[in-house]
């Protein structure tokens, strides 16, 4: 299997430096230097240096490190977290669009079908899945399952992590807009409970078009936003290395999001992002799902629909004196 090349952050090359010395040191850390090597992995466990740096990331670094490469996508956490899966294809009108997976499978004992955008692994498999950029036929492939699910009682799980809609012409003859209008009215009305989590980066419509749903969970290093920073800022100041300036302003981390009431709870990720120990943090993510889908479980689906219609109505709303 060939070895994918991640590109690597500025502001990891201080992490990456300090680790490769330390395994140098260990390799030559032997029996007459034992308290060397004691030093060397209370160091390498505790890691308070990298800790610092991943506790204060930027709102810029935040999304630089969700767009890494080697970040684990919507099909890497199912195939974890779920047993017994099977993708399902095609939105019965001509068209199975490779940017967004849906299926069937087993979460524990209950059966659900999920839904996600997915990246590619490397150049060329974005390519084909377009950069994770899902076409009308994607959000129309994604309702036709949501249906088949709300026919036959199994709970819905999207799982978020794109730049956006694919905003090319034929997209817009296809009817991008409304494919994903569609999908918002249709969620709201689904009797099965739904749980939307952002795993990556949550960019514009083309998130919102499967995040209609009854809980909304964001990964700790998860990004959510209207638009990129660096399409804010070429809208608003016709400069796109504004970008800094415009994701700070954006509020787009998970503890921003979850100060204004958008989403509902952080799950959080390995130390390093989900990228670092891909297990862990399916192991994480699969417990939390578990627990907030059995909470949704034991309510009517009429109170769920109320509940869901309420949460959405209430975004955005604030007082003044």
């Amino acid at each position: 299997m060939a070895h994918r090349q991640v590109v690597l952050l500025s502001f990891l090359k201080p992490v990456i430096t300090l680790e490769s010395k330390l395994e140098e040191l260990s390799q030559i850390a032997i029996e007459d230097l034992s308290f060397f090597k004691k030093e060397i992995e209370s160091i390498k466990k505790n890691n308070y240096f990298k800790k610092d740096i991943f506790s204060s990331l930027t709102p810029l670094q935040r999304l630089h490190l969700v767009r890494q490469s080697d970040r684990p996508t919507t099909l890497d956490y199912v195939s974890l977290m779920m047993n017994d899966c099977v993708e399902l294809h095609g939105d019965r009108g001509g068209t199975d669009d490779p940017a967004l997976v849906v299926g069937i499978g087993k979460l524990s004992a209950q059966t659900v079908i999920f839904i996600g955008h997915q990246r590619g692994k490397d150049t060329k498999d974005n390519v084909i899945r377009n950069f994770g950029m899902a076409s009308p036929g994607g959000y129309r492939k994604a309702l036709r399952v949501m249906k088949h699910a709300n026919k036959f009682n199994f709970p819905i799980l999207t799982f978020i992590d794109t730049p956006g809609a694919w905003a090319g012409i034929e997209a817009e003859k296809l009817g991008q807009g409304e494919a994903i209008a569609v999908n918002l009215r249709e969620m709201f009305s689904f009797d099965v409970p739904i749980i939307c989590t952002i795993i990556g980066e949550g960019g514009s419509g083309g998130a919102l078009g499967i995040g209609i749903g009854d809980k909304i969970l964001m990964l700790e290093y998860a990004v959510y936003t209207v638009a990129t920073p660096e399409a804010c800022a070429a809208i608003l100041w016709k400069d796109s290395t504004k970008s800094l300036v415009a994701a700070e302003s954006l509020k787009i981390t998970s503890y921003d999001l979850k100060a204004l009431n958008i989403i509902d709870d952080i799950v959080q990720e390995p130390l390093g992002g989900s990228q670092a120990d891909a297990l862990l943090a399916s192991s994480i993510l699969r417990k939390k799902l578990i627990l907030e889908l059995n909470s949704l479980l034991e309510l009517p689906s009429e109170q769920r629909k109320k509940l869901r219609y309420q949460k959405f109505r209430k975004i955005g709303t604030f007082y003044e004196n």
